[in-house]
C-alpha cells in the first residue's frame, strides 16, 4: 500500500449535489482520491468528479444504494481494489419526506430511516473492517440539530438523525481502540437542494432562532469536515456547527 499512502482515500456517499459536492470538492483540492457515490444522478455525480480532478484531486464515481448492504461492501471492496485502502468515510446520503406524523406513512418513515440511518450503519460496517485492519481511519457522520431537538413535521428525518449520533458515539467507542475515529458533524441550516425544500415558515424560524440570522456556509462546513478528518484525537464527539442554540 506504499504508493497509496501519501494521498488519502476518501468515500463521500451521496456526492452528486448540494453540500457532498462540497465535501468531495474539499478532499479533492487536498489532493485526494476521492469517490464520488450517488444513486440516480450520474450526469450530476460525473460532473463533480471532473470538478474534483481539475481541482487537484483523483476521482471516481461509484453507484450505490446506501440501503442495501450488498453494493456498499462492493463499493468499498472496490475502493480497496483500486486504491489499496479507505482513509476516510463521510456519511452524508439523506433524504427528507416531511408530513405530519399522523399523515406519515410507514413508507415516508422507512424511506428516511434506511437511507439516513441504515446506510450509514451499512458505510461504517463495511469501512470499518479496512480502517481496522490497518488500525487507523475517520469516519465522519453528517447528522442535524433536528437529531438533538426534534422538529414538527419531521419525525422521520428527526428520528433519524438522533440515531445517527447514537450510531457515531456506539461505534466510537467500539472501535477507538484500533484507532479508528468516528464523529457526529450538526451542519446547521444549508440552502442546497435539500434545504430548500422546507418550507418558508420553517426557513423563517430557522433563520430567527440563529443567533446570527443566517444559513451556514456549505464551503465553510466542509472545510471543518476536511479539518476533522485530519485529527488524531478527536472521536465520539458532537460538532454543532449551527448558530441556534440548544
Amino acid at each position: 500500500m506504499g504508493r497509496h499512502a501519501h494521498k488519502k482515500v476518501v468515500i463521500v456517499t451521496g456526492a452528486s449535489r448540494g453540500f457532498g459536492r462540497e465535501i468531495a470538492l474539499r478532499f479533492g483540492r487536498a489532493g485526494g482520491r476521492v469517490v464520488v457515490n450517488f444513486l440516480t444522478r450520474e450526469q450530476d455525480a460525473a460532473v463533480v468528479a471532473d470538478e474534483v480532478t481539475r481541482s487537484g484531486g483523483e476521482a471516481v464515481l461509484f453507484r450505490a444504494d446506501v440501503r442495501v448492504a450488498s453494493q456498499v461492501d462492493e463499493m468499498i471492496m472496490e475502493t480497496v481494489k483500486q486504491w489499496g485502502t479507505v482513509d476516510v468515510l463521510v456519511n452524508n446520503a439523506g433524504l427528507t419526506r416531511d408530513g405530519l406524523l399522523l399523515r406519515m406513512s410507514e413508507q415516508d418513515w422507512d424511506d428516511v430511516l434506511d437511507t439516513n440511518l441504515k446506510g450509514a450503519f451499512h458505510c461504517i460496517r463495511s469501512a470499518s473492517a479496512v480502517m481496522k485492519e490497518k488500525r487507523e481511519g475517520h469516519i465522519i457522520n453528517i447528522s442535524s440539530i433536528v437529531g438533538m431537538q426534534g422538529r414538527e413535521g419531521q419525525a422521520n428525518y428527526s428520528a433519524s438523525k438522533a440515531g445517527l449520533l447514537g450510531l457515531a458515539m456506539a461505534s466510537a467507542k467500539e472501535f477507538g481502540g484500533f484507532n479508528v475515529k468516528i464523529n457526529s458533524v450538526l451542519p446547521g441550516y444549508l440552502s442546497t437542494d435539500m434545504g430548500e425544500n422546507i418550507s418558508d415558515v420553517i426557513l423563517e424560524r430557522i433563520l430567527k432562532d440563529n443567533v446570527l440570522g443566517r444559513a451556514s456556509d456549505p464551503k465553510e462546513v466542509a472545510e471543518f469536515i476536511f479539518r476533522l478528518s485530519l485529527m488524531n484525537n478527536v472521536s465520539g464527539q458532537v460538532f454543532n456547527l449551527d448558530s441556534r442554540i440548544f
